[in-house]
């Protein structure tokens, strides 16, 4: 179980957007490395990051501020965004991200990922970006008509490292995670799954470590952490607590 801390990117700044909206976002802090460094000192295991701008443009706009997240944190870093071809996530690797996630390019050409698996295992995640049950693509502005569970059984047996699961709309509005879809979906494939989109507060930290949830590889926390509704010291004891270790 892992609590990851997001960095959203736009316009080389990180920020939070309120259902998805470009224009809808708030600058928590102009210098995402600096913000990375936080986090890092804060005790984080993991960064999550999102070039916005790359999401929307198919390839990478935020790579500067990428890269000097990169050298800043000594963190696993894993980004989504754009990333849309075996060269963008052979570039991005060679660079140092420890994995890099699928969003888009999972929906428009799923056998792209089973090769990058098979090319860079260990190396790859898909993210599902999910409204209203059904999965969204390029930066979610566009629906598609495929269910989430049916697109996240085209990957098992793929060596897919994770799923990263979004309901975007809860996402940054402080409504608490999609318990229900997000456990189903983690029923329904053997791929580790990791929640996004909603975390609140520290009774969705909580629950996260309830036995019903155990089945989760993770969350990720970006609104709560910045508003301060999630104490980070707090958040992190518990995780290590359900994890068995001291704290």
């Amino acid at each position: 179980m892992i609590l990851f801390p997001a960095i959203d990117l736009k316009d080389g700044q990180c920020v939070r957007l309120k259902l998805g909206d470009m224009e809808q976002a708030t600058v928590y802090n102009p210098d995402p490395a600096a913000q990375a460094k936080a986090f890092e000192d804060q005790g984080f295991e993991w960064l999550h990051v999102v070039d916005l701008n790359g999401a929307f443009a198919g390839e990478s706009v935020n790579g500067a501020a990428v890269d000097a997240i990169l050298k800043t944190t000594k963190n696993p870093v894993q980004l989504g965004g754009g990333i849309r071809t075996l060269e963008h996530i052979e570039n991005w690797l060679s660079r140092g991200l420890s994995r890099v996630i699928l969003g888009t390019i999972a929906v428009r050409d799923p056998a792209l990922v089973i090769e990058a698996c098979q090319k860079f295992p260990g190396k790859v995640a898909v993210g599902i970006d999910a409204k209203g049950g059904k999965v969204a693509v390029e930066g979610w502005a566009e629906a598609s008509e495929l269910g989430v569970i049916e697109l996240a059984k085209k990957f098992e047996g793929a060596g897919v490292a994770a799923i990263i699961y979004t309901d975007i709309d809860r996402d940054g509005i402080l409504t608490g995670i999609n318990w229900e879809s997000t456990l189903d979906l983690a029923d329904a494939v053997s791929i580790p799954v990791i929640a996004s989109g909603g975390l609140a507060s520290m009774n969705d930290i909580r629950h996260l470590v309830a036995p019903e949830a155990r089945k989760l590889a993770g969350a990720i926390s970006g609104r709560a952490l910045y508003d301060g509704r999630i104490d980070p010291t707090e958040a992190l004891a518990v995780i290590r607590a359900a994890r068995g270790e001291a704290a």
